[in-house]
C-alpha cells in the first residue's frame, strides 16, 4: 500500500532514538500519520516543522498499519511564521485543532486549500484575521457542525445580520434578536466576510463564536475532549 503527494506537516513527536512521528494534512488522504526515519537527526528537524508544506512518499504492509513517510521540504514557512507571536500562535492552534477534529484519512480538498492559503498569509506578513476564522468556520462545515450565516433565522433578511444564535448556529439581525440580544453570539463583519476591514475586537468577536461552537457542539460529539490548549491560548491573545 502506497501513495505519494503533498502534505502540510501538523505536528512531529520522537518514536525511539531517531524516529518522529508525523501528522500532516493532505487534500486526497486527509489527516494522516506515518513514521519518518531519521526525523529527529540534524537534516530532517529544520523539514519537519508544523505549517511547511512536505513532498510525501507513504507505504506501509497494509492499508491500516502507520506506515512510513520519506519527506522532501516543499514550501518553508515555520521559521518565518516563529517571528511573530501571534502568527505563531494562530499556527500552532490551526495544527492543533486539525488534529482534534478530523477523522483519520478521509479527503479534505477544500480545508487543504485554505490551510495552504491561511499559512501563505501568515508567512508572508498579509492580512490573516479574516482568513483564519474562515478556517474555523470551514473546519466545523467539514465536521458537520457549519454555521448557516446567509440570512436571519427570524426574519429571512440578509442584511444587518448581528448575532449567532449558541443553539443553532443560525443569524439573527439586530432587529430581530430585540430583548435576546444579550443571550446571543456576537457576528462581526470580519466573520462573515474574510476580506473585511480587520479589528482585534472583531478578531476576539470571531474568536468568541466559532470557539463557542467547537467548544460546545464538537467537541462533546468527539466525545468530550477539552479543546486544544493551543486554540485557548490564541482566544486569550485578543480577549479583552
Amino acid at each position: 500500500m502506497d501513495w505519494t503527494g503533498d502534505g502540510i506537516l501538523l505536528s512531529a513527536r520522537p518514536h525511539g532514538e531517531n524516529t518522529a512521528i508525523i501528522e500532516v494534512l493532505t487534500a486526497e488522504h486527509g489527516l494522516h500519520r506515518g513514521a519518518v526515519r531519521g526525523g529527529t537527526g540534524r537534516k530532517l528537524t529544520p523539514v519537519l516543522q508544523p505549517g511547511n508544506t512536505l513532498a510525501l512518499s507513504w507505504r506501509a504492509r497494509l492499508d491500516d498499519h502507520l506506515g512510513n513517510f520519506t519527506v522532501e521540504p516543499l514550501r518553508a514557512r515555520a521559521s518565518t511564521i516563529m517571528l511573530d507571536a501571534e502568527r505563531l500562535a494562530a499556527l500552532n492552534a490551526l495544527s492543533a485543532l486539525a488534529v482534534f477534529a478530523l477523522a483519520d484519512r478521509d479527503p479534505q480538498p477544500r480545508l487543504y486549500a485554505l490551510t495552504t492559503a491561511l499559512l501563505d498569509r501568515l508567512a508572508e506578513g498579509d492580512a490573516w484575521f479574516g482568513t483564519y476564522l474562515l478556517w474555523e468556520r470551514l473546519l466545523l462545515d467539514e465536521t458537520g457542525y457549519g454555521l448557516d450565516l446567509s440570512a436571519c433565522a427570524v426574519s429571512g433578511e440578509i442584511d444587518g445580520l448581528a448575532y449567532v444564535s449558541p443553539k443553532t448556529g443560525r443569524a439573527v439581525t439586530a432587529e430581530a434578536a430585540g430583548d435576546w440580544a444579550d443571550r446571543l453570539l456576537p457576528l462581526p463583519p470580519l466573520l462573515l466576510d474574510a476580506a473585511a476591514p480587520e479589528s482585534r475586537e472583531q478578531m476576539a468577536q470571531g474568536l468568541q463564536t466559532t470557539g463557542h461552537f467547537l467548544r460546545e457542539v464538537l467537541a462533546p460529539a468527539l466525545g468530550n475532549k477539552p479543546l486544544p490548549q493551543a486554540r485557548n491560548r490564541l482566544a486569550s491573545r485578543f480577549a479583552g
